[in-house]
C-alpha cells in the first residue's frame, strides 16, 4: 500500500513539530540546568589578588646612613631595612644615663639629710621629755620652799622652748621627706630619670628599622643619605604571610554565598593552574553618590535610568595555597568560582 501525498505531508508536519518540541524542551532543560549551576556555584571574573600593605616609617628623624635593600626585594621578619644616623640619639642616651646617675646621688644626699633631721627630731624630743619631767618634779617643791619661783619659771620656759624645737624639727623632717620624692616604694625623681633613660634607649633602637614580617619591598625611591622624617612613610611592605582575592559578585548571587565556603581561583598570570580558597567574608556596604549627603541635605539625582543593574558586592576569598614557584602579585586579575561547603 502506497502512501498518499496527504499522508506524507501529515507525517512530515508531525515529525517537524516533535523535533521542534524536543529542541524547545532541550533548550529549556539546558537553560534551567545552567541557571541552577550558575546560582549554585556563583562565578565572577571581576576579581583581583590583594594583600595587606603597610607603610614603613621611622620612629625618629635623621639622615639614612645604611640602606641594604632594593626595590621589589623579598625580606624576612627582622631583616634590617634601613638605619638612621644614631649619633645624636646615642648622645641623648648618654646624657639621660648621666642624669640618672646624678639623680641617684641627689637622692642619696637627700636621704642623708632626712636621716639627720630625723635624728634631730629624736634629740629635741628627748630634751622635751626631760624638761617636762624636770618641771613635774620641781613644781611640788615650790610650796615647800625647796626651790625658788625663778627655778620653776626657768623650767617652764625650757619646756616651752623644747616643745617649739620639736615642732620645728618635725616640720623640717616633713620638708626633707617631701624633697626626697618618695611615694611608697617608688622614688619620683629616680622614676623620672629612669623613664627618660628608657625613652632615650628606645630612640637609639629606633634608628634601625627592621621588617615586622616577611614581605616584599615596594615603591622604594630613596637612597642612603636621604633624610627620613619621624612618622613619614619611606616605602611600602607587602605582607607575604596571607593573600586573598577581592571578588565582586552581583547582589543576586549573594544568597548563594556563605562564609566558610570553598572557592576555586584562577589567575590570568598562571593559566590552567587552580588555587584553593575559602570565603572569608562578604561586604556590607557600598558607596553611592546618589543619596550622598552634601552638607546636611541628601543629594538625589534628578533622573533615573529605566534599566537598573545589579550592584556588585566585594567577597573576600582567602587563598589557602602559597606556592613559591607561582608567587602572588597584588592587583593580578583572577576568576573566582564558589563551590560551596565541603561534604562531611
Amino acid at each position: 500500500m502506497t502512501s498518499t501525498p496527504a499522508t506524507a505531508s501529515a507525517s512530515s508536519r508531525w515529525l517537524g513539530r516533535a523535533l521542534s518540541a524536543a529542541l524547545i524542551a532541550g533548550a529549556i532543560a539546558v537553560c534551567t540546568l545552567a541557571l541552577r549551576t550558575i546560582y549554585a556555584h556563583p562565578r565572577t571574573d571581576d576579581a583581583y589578588v590583594r594583600a595587606n600593605v603597610i607603610g614603613i616609617a621611622p620612629h625618629v628623624s635623621g639622615p639614612i646612613v645604611e640602606l641594604p635593600i632594593v626595590d621589589n626585594q623579598f625580606v624576612r621578619e627582622g631583616d634590617l631595612l634601613f638605619a638612621i644616623d644614631p649619633r645624636p640619639y646615642e648622645a641623648a642616651l648618654a646624657a639621660a644615663e648621666a642624669q640618672l646617675a646624678v639623680a641617684n646621688l641627689e637622692i642619696q644626699a637627700r636621704e642623708r639629710d632626712a636621716d639627720a633631721v630625723a635624728a634631730e627630731v629624736e634629740r629635741v624630743e628627748a630634751q622635751d621629755a626631760f624638761d617636762r619631767q624636770y618641771l613635774e618634779r620641781i613644781e611640788p617643791l615650790l610650796e615647800k620652799k625647796f626651790v625658788t619661783a625663778n627655778d620653776v619659771v626657768h623650767a617652764r620656759t625650757s619646756l616651752a622652748a623644747s616643745e617649739a624645737a620639736v615642732r620645728e624639727a618635725k616640720q623640717r623632717l616633713r620638708q626633707a621627706n617631701d624633697l626626697l620624692g618618695q611615694l611608697g616604694d617608688v622614688n619620683a625623681y629616680r622614676a623620672a630619670a629612669e623613664a627618660a633613660a628608657v625613652a632615650a634607649r628606645l630612640d637609639v633602637g629606633y634608628t634601625e628599622v627592621r621588617a615586622p614580617f616577611d614581605g616584599w619591598i615596594t615603591n622604594l625611591n630613596i637612597s642612603a643619605g636621604a633624610y627620613a622624617n619621624e612618622g613619614e612613610q619611606v616605602f611600602a611592605l607587602v605582607d607575604d604571610r596571607e593573600w586573598f582575592v577581592m571578588a565582586n559578585f552581583r547582589e543576586t548571587f549573594l544568597p548563594s554565598i556563605r562564609t566558610g565556603m570553598r572557592a576555586e581561583v584562577y589567575l590570568m598570570a598562571y593559566p590552567g593552574q587552580r588555587f584553593a580558597g575559602t570565603v572569608q567574608g562578604i561586604g556590607w556596604a557600598l558607596y553611592q553618590s546618589n543619596g550622598a549627603t552634601v552638607g546636611v541635605l541628601p543629594e538625589v539625582e534628578p533622573t533615573l535610568n529605566w534599566v537598573r543593574l545589579a550592584q556588585r558586592f566585594p567577597v573576600r576569598v582567602r587563598l589557602d595555597e602559597h606556592d613559591p614557584d607561582r608567587p602572588f602579585r597584588m592587583g593580578a586579575t583572577a576568576v573566582v568560582t564558589v563551590r560551596g561547603f565541603e561534604p562531611d
